[in-house]
Parts: structure tokens; sequence; C-alpha cells
């Protein structure tokens, strides 16, 4: 079997059970399973009406791996001794793999081949199993034979919602489990201690440090404050809790529950000892704030915006630095691509005029506050220290998860004369996989798409009976960060005045070897020392004075109010226009771009809790903790605030064509994380879908080859390399190293500069030595091009803002290698701009000084030649290491995407494709 890679990995080393001896001999294996193969629902022919479909065949989906993400513990025996896949385990990931090399001829007639028909109900002839959970009358879940997905019909709300909980936990039950133990920084504990582990729960624990009762006060507070809608969500989450219960009980009992319980200990394989532990409503909340952070939090990293504007200042002198931070910085870049393009402005976040309470810290104070605390065994070695850095600068950066795209076109632009739309969130991958696919039909819901797994009591991203939605990460900031002065001591801080007590907060974790995760018996305690103003995340002195650094996010406290947008999306009898829908996704407090289409309009909302800050206070910093700077009308009791108003959001409707790959939204609309600049990956889709919408006449198959295109293309080679070629170009190269690599690289180039295989499976990328010199050559030319005129403090702090490069085989960045999400994070916007000026061409927002050469042309051109000729000469070995997936110096697997192990049941690397994990492909034909 092929090796995989460690990430959040529960079940890469699966041992022999101790209970089990001999197991491995292929006889016991098969006494074993037999044993252990659990009841199978029978299925009995059923059909499905869809008369409340108005997309007339032509919505289609996908999401791989596959729907079934639960396995027996002889379901995952067999995959891990023979390779073996339980039912729908594994049947989405060939289909999606195959668009990579099969996009180029696609057309209208051939896109159910690489995605699945997103028809509401199923036929009669496609029903694989039809079963009314725990005897019900009031609900059906019939599963379809291609993929195995649940299409929920329920005659009472209670019912359609206690069907949603019990397919939930049918497909997720042990992801669930594990996610809600990462909401509540206890996944060590139940999953077991491996760095990754360790690593994860530090990583959510630092910015959510919830109590039990601090979870339920959020429950309480979005049913106080919304009204019916609040009630009937409470209602519906009860409901859904009652199904995942039941399904729990029914699976233990008749011993048919995920197999993982057995392997980490929970349950016994031989006597059924033990318990899987029921759902309860809280639960739901610690779910909700892991999937906020991960991907709807923007903001953060003023500390480190600090550091290097003072290294900026240090290097330049104040007026000089504060212009050369702030052309790096890019808050409103004229080149940046936008999503709302029509020249509307949407001033948010903007650089004040005369900045107020601004608590830089004095220069080299800044210390990052502990998180962990007393560990012992794995708890403290080498591993568990590298993994806690790394779960530190993730959970303190600015550049979030920025993931998801999205291609939308208005009909008046389609060969139909109907809107087309093709998107989706780019969430990672994983097995099984953090979102699952479902149908829901009930009173008051009519929905089929995706969920994420223990929030499913709605779809979240998906179709109604005539529109369709979905959402980009957009990451606005909503996250600032205060110096409270310290008194008394180091956990006293003044608050208006008073000198007040930090709240400690800890969780203290222990774990021992298991036969999933055999790591070595270890602990630590995790300790957040919480102030009014938020967790504490550094300490520093500001003018000599001590104090602590904290994180307020403005949904922080708030993680179960989104529910109600959900909820809205999913009522038909709510969302039947652009305008409506506008109106659900207000009420939604992440931050997400969302998008909507129906058989005749087109729309955009920038959506999250944008707080109103006091007067000249700059966002990009940190400010005193003082009345003066706080939000507008701040509650610290509550964390609510006065927040911008709707129409001050990014929003559109029926423009002529909408993309985002979670790039800046409009003018003057300012996000928290680094790079907004003139090259951005949402360049790739901007360039096609403009080309399209130009010629006119765009069907679903071209959107699908413009956005599968742009998913396989390098976008240095795109946007940056064609302009580097020129300077090396601009005298005859003489070297004979140098010009066979800009013979090589300039092939490439034309060929359209994509990271693609020579055909389908055969695992070598067309051009491999151009991609590997281009991948050597660009952390070696950014170097060489910036640190001499930056001087190292600088381009050090300036790296820390920003990565160099998040190539497909990146592991740094907070999507890490193996991910499929890459080019986000970059410095291609400096060097475009920095080679641009070099070679004389006209720039919009330049960087404030020249850089490559200090402005020469020739010089520029002798770093750049030199540092090339340095790549070519680098192994492959070299530019690909190797990892536990990987062996050294294979490119293709370097790049390559992995279902990243969350359970017992492994799926093979699939070809790199930049692209959703699931999407969506729709062309209403009608409306009601």
């Amino acid at each position: 079997m092929p090796r995989r890679t460690r990430h959040h990995a529960l079940f890469d080393k699966l041992r022999t059970p101790r209970k089990l001896p001999g197991f491995l001999k292929a006889a016991s294996v098969c006494v074993l399973i037999a044993g252990l193969l659990s009841p199978l629902v029978q299925a009995t022919p059923a059909a499905a009406a869809a008369s409340n479909d108005y997309c007339g065949g032509q919505c289609s989906d996908i999401l791989p791996p596959g729907e079934n993400g639960n396995a027996t513990l002889a379901q995952i025996l067999l995959n891990q001794i023979f390779g073996t896949e339980p039912d729908h385990a594994e049947d989405q990931l060939g289909t999606y793999n195959s668009l990579a090399t099969g996009y180029s001829t696609l057309t209208d007639a051939k896109i159910n081949t690489f995605f699945n028909d997103s028809s509401f109900g199923v036929a009669s002839d496609q029903v694989a199993s039809t079963e009314n959970p725990a005897g019900r009358s009031d609900v059906t879940i019939v599963r379809d034979k291609k993929t195995g997905v649940p299409h929920i019909t329920g005659t009472t709300r209670y019912g359609t919602e206690f069907g949603a909980g019990y397919a939930a936990a049918e497909d997720r039950l042990w992801l669930m489990d594990v996610f809600r133990h990462v909401g509540r920084g206890q996944l060590t504990t139940f999953a077991g201690g491996a760095a990754s582990n360790q690593g994860l729960e530090q990583e959510f624990y630092r910015n959510a440090p919830y109590s039990e009762a601090d979870l339920q006060a959020q429950i309480d507070n979005a049913v106080a404050n919304n009204g019916a809608r609040g009630q009937q969500a409470l209602d519906d989450a009860n409901a859904y809790l009652a199904g995942i219960n039941s399904y729990i009980d029914a699976s233990d009992s008749g011993r048919y529950f995920p197999g993982e319980y057995v392997l980490t200990g929970h349950k016994d394989s031989i006597t059924n000892a033990g318990t899987i532990d029921h759902f309860k409503i809280t639960d739901l909340v610690a779910l909700a704030s892991v999937i906020g952070a991960l991907f709807g939090s923007g903001g953060g990293g003023e500390v480190n915006n600090a550091i290097s504007l003072l290294a900026a200042q240090e290097k330049y002198g104040v007026t000089e630095g504060t212009k050369v931070w702030e052309s790096f910085r890019e808050r409103n870049d004229p080149e940046a691509v936008l999503t709302v393009h029509n020249g509307e402005s949407y001033p948010y976040g903007t650089k004040p005029d005369n900045p107020q309470g601004e608590a830089l810290p004095d220069a080299g104070t800044v210390t990052t506050e502990p998180l962990v605390y007393n560990a012992t065994g794995t708890g403290a070695d080498q591993s568990a220290t590298a993994a806690a850095e790394t779960a530190t600068k993730t959970a303190l950066s600015s550049a979030r998860r920025g993931m998801s795209n999205a291609l939308v076109v208005s009909g008046k632009n389609t060969a139909s004369g109907h809107p087309i739309a093709v998107f989706g969130p780019q969430t990672g991958y994983f097995a099984p996989q953090l979102l699952m696919l479902q149908e829901i039909q009930g009173p008051g819901i009519s929905a089929r798409g995706a969920s994420f797994a223990g929030l499913s009591m709605y779809v979240e991203l998906g179709r109604g009976q005539d529109y369709a939605w979905s959402a980009t990460t957009s990451g606005q900031d909503i996250i600032d960060s205060y110096a409270v002065e310290l008194c008394q001591d180091d956990y006293h801080y003044l608050f208006h005045g008073t000198c007040t007590a930090m709240d400690e907060v800890e969780q203290t974790n222990s774990w021992k070897p298991t036969t999933a995760d055999g790591t070595a018996a270890g602990s630590y305690t995790m300790k957040v020392w919480k102030t009014k103003y938020g967790p504490v995340e550094y300490r520093a002195t500001v003018g000599g004075k001590k104090v602590a650094y904290t994180t307020l996010r403005s949904s922080y406290m708030h993680e179960a109010d989104s529910i109600i947008g959900f909820q809205m999306l999913n009522d038909p009898d709510y969302v039947k226009s652009p305008q409506t829908f506008q109106s659900a996704v207000q009420h939604i407090n992440y931050t997400f771009n969302w998008f909507y289409a129906d058989s005749t309009h087109t729309a955009y909302y920038n959506s999250g809790n944008n707080p109103v800050r006091a007067g000249g206070v700059d966002s990009e910093f940190p400010v005193w903790g003082q009345a003066a700077y706080e939000w507008q009308n701040w509650n610290p009791t509550t964390n609510t605030a006065d927040y911008t108003p709707a129409a001050q959001h990014p929003q559109s409707i029926d423009q002529d064509y909408y993309i985002s790959w979670n790039n800046k939204q409009a003018l003057n609309y300012t996000t928290a994380s680094w790079g907004d600049g003139s090259v951005h990956r949402g360049n790739l889709l901007n360039d096609r879908v403009k080309k399209l919408v130009a010629a006119g006449g765009v069907t679903r198959s071209a959107l699908v080859k413009a956005m599968a295109d742009a998913s396989l293309t390098d976008l240095r080679a795109e946007d940056v390399l064609p302009n580097l070629l020129k300077v090396i170009n601009s005298s005859t190269v003489t070297d004979s190293t140098a010009a066979a690599a800009v013979t090589k690289l300039q092939t490439w180039l034309t060929a359209g500069g994509k990271r693609t295989e020579t055909s389908a499976g055969s695992k070598t990328y067309a051009n491999s030595d151009a991609v590997r010199i281009l991948d050597a050559w660009w952390p070696l030319l950014v170097k060489a091009e910036f640190q001499p005129g930056l001087g190292d403090d600088l381009y050090t702090a300036f790296t820390n803002n920003l990565y160099i490069d998040e190539t497909p085989s990146a592991a740094h960045g907070p999507t890490g290698a193996h991910a499929g999400s890459s080019f986000q994070y970059g410095w291609w916007s400096y060097v475009d701009k920095d080679i641009r000026s070099v070679l004389g061409q006209t720039v919009s927002g330049p960087l404030a000084e020249q850089y490559c050469g200090s402005g020469s042309l020739s010089a520029c051109r002798d770093i750049l030649i030199s540092t090339l000729k340095t790549a070519a000469g680098t192994s492959a070995s070299t530019v690909y290491p190797g990892d536990s997936l990987c062996s050294a110096g294979d490119q293709w697997c370097a790049d390559s995407i992995v279902q990243r192990t969350l359970g017992g049941i492994k799926h093979y690397n699939i070809s790199w494709q930049n692209r959703p994990t699931f999407q969506q492909v729709v062309e209403f034909t009608s409306h009601r």
C-alpha cells in the first residue's frame, strides 16, 4: 500500500490489537471479519418526486473521496491489510481526479462524467436503500446507488431534523467526535498524543478557550436574540442531536459503530464494553468554533505588523520606513484583482490620516505567551515542541486558510440566457472528508449540498429549489489586538482605570499508547489568561511599561449566531430572489464572500460582523486597551458592539461576472492578510472568465474548463516569469547553463505554464525540468532581489508577514503540503512590481524603492542569471526532499493531494489540482 503523510493522522501506524494475537494471518483475519460484519440496511424500491426542482438536470456537484466516512473495525482491517474500501468511501475520488487530464475536451453533455447529478430526489431504479430511522414514520432516508448520498424527507420538522442527525452519524460519527474534542481542547485525551494531535488542539484552544458555561451561553444568546427563528434553530438542533444519539445507541447495541472506537481504546471488540458518549448541544458550538476559526475569522497579525514596521523605520527612518512598509502591505493596491469590479468603493480598514492610540512594542521586547505547561513524556519531546511552535504561528498569523473559489457569469453573457456558476469551498482533503453531502426535504427546508460533519442540520453550501449558493473565505479584519497595561503583577491589568485580575482558564490532557496511536504516554496543561479584551497572546513593553497583548474578535463568544443565516438559506419561503439571499447571509457573522445564482439573477455579498472602530484607530496595529480606543458601543460582558451596516459591505447584483479566489473584494476594502497586489491567484480566474464573457455565449462546460485550466496553472509562470525572462533576455545569454534553463522555461511558458501530467496516470509532469527549475529558483531570486536592499532584519520581518512562496509541495503556511490549495500567499506581487519597474514599465502602486540590482537593469540581470544557474544545478531530490508519502526527487508525488487520515480508512493520492474540495456546477432553467 502507498505510504501516507502524517498530518493530524490518527491511524497511520495501525498495529496488531493486543487482544487479537496473530490477526495478520489471512485465515484469522477472515474469521475476525466474518464475526464483525455489521448488519446492512436492505434496499427497497422507492421513487422520489422532484416537482420542486427547477434546475432541469443542469445542477451537478462532487465531494471526494466519498460520502461514506464511517467504517466498522472489520472494514478498517480490510482496508489496512488488503486496501479494500467500504462502499461509497472512495467512489468520488477518481471522478474528481480525472478532470485534471480530461477537461480539455469537456462538453456540457460530459459534465457528469466528472461530477454527480445533484437533482433533487432519487429515481426509483437508482435507490440503494430506504430506512425509517428509529422506526419513525415521519422521516425517510433514501440512499442512491451511485454515491450513497442520503436524501432525507420528513413530514414533520422534528422528524426531518432527526433524520439529518441520524444520517450524519451514519456517515461521519467518528469525525464528529474527533472535532467536538478538538473544539474543547481535548483531542489528545480522546484520540492519542501524536504530535499532530497536540498541535491541532493547541491551535484552536489558544483562540477559543471556552468553558462549558461559555458554550451554553452562546446558545442561550443566539436563541434569545433571534425570536421565532432562534427558537426554531434550538428545536432543530435538539431534534438533530436526538437523531445522532439514536444512531449511537443503535450502532452500539448492533455492534456496527465506527471501528476507530475500538482502536483508540474506547470500546472492546470482544465484550463490547465501553461507551460512545452521547452528543449534547454544547458540542455543536464546539464544532462550530473549529470551523469558524479555520475558514471564517479574518484578522490578527497586528503585533507582527508592528514588528516589521519598527524594522522598516529603523532601516529607513520613520517617514521613509513607513512609506516602505505601506508599499509592501498593499492595503489598497490599485492593481489588485477585485470581485466587485464595477468601480464601487467600500472603505474598510483603510489607513487613518492621524492614527490614534497605537501601542507599538519597544524593539526586541515581544515574547509569545506560553500555552503549554507541566509537560511530561511525549508532551515535552522534540516533536511536541515543534508541533506547538507551528500551532502558535498558525493561530497568531493573519495568513488564514484562505480557500475556495467561485466563477459566476450573468445570463446576459451565456448561451442559454441563464446564469451559470462553478463554485465551492476549498476545505482541504481528509479521510473522512470534513464536509458531507445530503439532501433535506421537509417543512420549511428544501436543499441539497454540503455541510460540515456534526453541523448538518442545514445544508451550508449547495442548492435550493431554484437557486444555488456558495462561499469563499474573505478575510477582512474582525480581530484587533489591545495592549493592556499590567499592574500589581503579570496577571493583573488596568481595565477602565481599575487593576483587574486576568481569568485563568486551563485544560489538562494526558494520553497513553493505543492501537491507533502508539505515541508513548505523556501529558500537559494548556493555560490561557483571559482579559476583557480577549486572550493574552504576547507580552512586551511599550515605552518601558509592561503590557500584555490580547486579541479580540467580533465572533468570539458568538460561534452559534450564524445558524440563523444558514436556516434562512435552506428555507424556500425565505430565499426567493438575490435580495432575500443577501438578507439571509447578512445573518452570518463569519468572514465569507457569498455567491448566488438562479435562472435569471446572480448576486454577491460579503458577510461578517465588522466592528466599528474608534476614530483614528488603525486596525493594522495594536492599540491601547483603553475606553477611547475600543469598538464603538462595545459591551465586554457580551462581546457585542456596533458593526458596519449591511450597505457598507461589498455587494452586487447582476454584475457581468464574479470571480473570487480569496482576493480583494472591492475598492478600498482591506483584508487582514498580506498579498493583495498586482499578482494574485484570483488573476488566474479573472483573466479566463473575462475573456469568456467578452466572447459571449458562455456554457457550463466552458466555465468548468476555465476553472480547471486555472487549477493546473503555476501562478508564477503565467504572471511573473515573462518579465523575468525579459530582463534576462535584455542581452544575449552567453552562459550555457543559464541559456539552457531559459530555453526550458520559455518552452514551458509557451505550453501554458501548467503543472500537469504527460498523460492520465503517468505521474510525470510535462516540462518537468522547467517546473523543477522555477521551484528551485523562486526562493533564491526573491532573497537575492530583496535582502540586500531591505537588510537582514527587515527582510526577515517581512517574510514573517508574508511567506515567499506557496507551491503545491510547500509544507509551510496555513495549508501545508499535499493539500491542493496553492499560490495564495507569496511574494509574486513584489517581484512583479519591482521587475516591471526595472524594465521601465508603468507600475500603479509601486514599491517605495527599487530592489533588483538597485534599479539597474544590468545589475538585476546579473542577479537573475546567477540565481537561475544555481537553481538549474539543484537536484530534484533537493527541491523535493521527500516525506512519509513520497521518495526524494519525486516531483509529481511532492505536489500530489492526499486525503489526510482522520480515521481508519486510507485512500490513494491524486494529481495536484488547485480547486474546491466540494464543487457545484449549476444553471437553473426556470424559477418559481
